[in-house]
């Protein structure tokens, strides 16, 4: 059979492309029968050839297609990871489910006798009311116990007896580098505890770690606007609750201690 002509291979590859693309086109008057059967024989030596290679097509290693799967299977993770980030990044949300991640400042920093620590005359001031007051003196009695022995200020306890009752709350913000809200119904009633709350807001405006809202009994819609803006602990499990407590003003403390340190530097 003699070689396709240069005109008849162009007319071939046009026909197929137009077949391809689901259109119908009839061979020119000019192209013989013969001339077209020539292009039948080379089209489906074209076709029979590439399906040939495609059903030999070596397929992928086992190693690689395990990579792949390994990737695919570790996406969900990553990105429920992402997901749990950003679902505590917004302000005035829970910190319950959240771990507070405390610096390498061992506990004897902290204590020592040129600590910033000793600046103030309390480590923390526990603002309550006066219902919740036995939930309070377990919390006191929890951060008193630790290896760090941290000061608690509370007002039934150490507040001096004849002194008035706004120069010993206002001295309790000014002396703590703390102050632990226990948000509750009584809390929310109680004048005294809103006015604590606006003196230690006056203290730090930028909270910076040192005001700590604890919620207990209390709906999120009910949550005070002037601390929308600060993240609270959600008071479910006491003694976990009392830990986030006590990490968070250790976590204070260790910062504290070490922009101390910088400085001198």
């Amino acid at each position: 059979m003699h070689p396709l002509p240069c005109s008849g291979a162009r007319l071939l590859h046009s026909r197929i492309l137009f077949q391809l693309m689901g259109m119908r086109v009839s061979p020119p008057h000019s192209l013989s029968a013969s001339l077209a059967a020539g292009v039948y024989l080379q089209w489906r030596e074209l076709v029979t050839g590439w399906f040939r290679r495609l059903l030999h097509k070596p397929k992928p290693s086992s190693v690689e297609s395990l990579k792949s799967s390994h990737s695919t299977s570790s996406s969900p993770s990553s990105s429920s990871s992402s997901s749990a980030k950003s679902s505590r990044s917004s302000p005035g949300t829970s910190l319950a489910t959240s771990s507070i991640s405390l610096s390498p400042v061992s506990a004897l920093d902290i204590s020592a006798s040129d600590s910033p620590r000793w600046d103030k005359s309390y480590d923390v001031c526990i603002c309550h009311s006066e219902g919740d007051m036995e939930l309070v003196e377990e919390l006191v009695s929890y951060l008193e116990g630790q290896p760090e022995s941290f000061r608690c200020f509370l007002q039934l306890r150490d507040a001096v007896a004849g002194s008035a009752v706004v120069t010993e709350l206002c001295d309790a913000v000014q002396n703590s580098h703390c102050w632990v809200m226990l948000i509750t119904p009584g809390f929310l009633q109680d004048p005294w505890c809103r006015y604590q709350m606006h003196q230690a807001l006056a203290e730090a405006p930028m909270a910076n770690g040192r005001t700590i809202p604890v919620l207990k009994d209390v709906d999120r819609k009910d949550y005070p606007r002037e601390l929308r803006n600060i993240y609270y602990i959600y008071m479910a499990l006491k003694e976990k609750s009392f830990r986030q407590i006590r990490d968070t003003v250790m976590r204070y403390l260790q910062g504290l201690c070490q922009s101390s340190t910088k400085r001198m530097e």
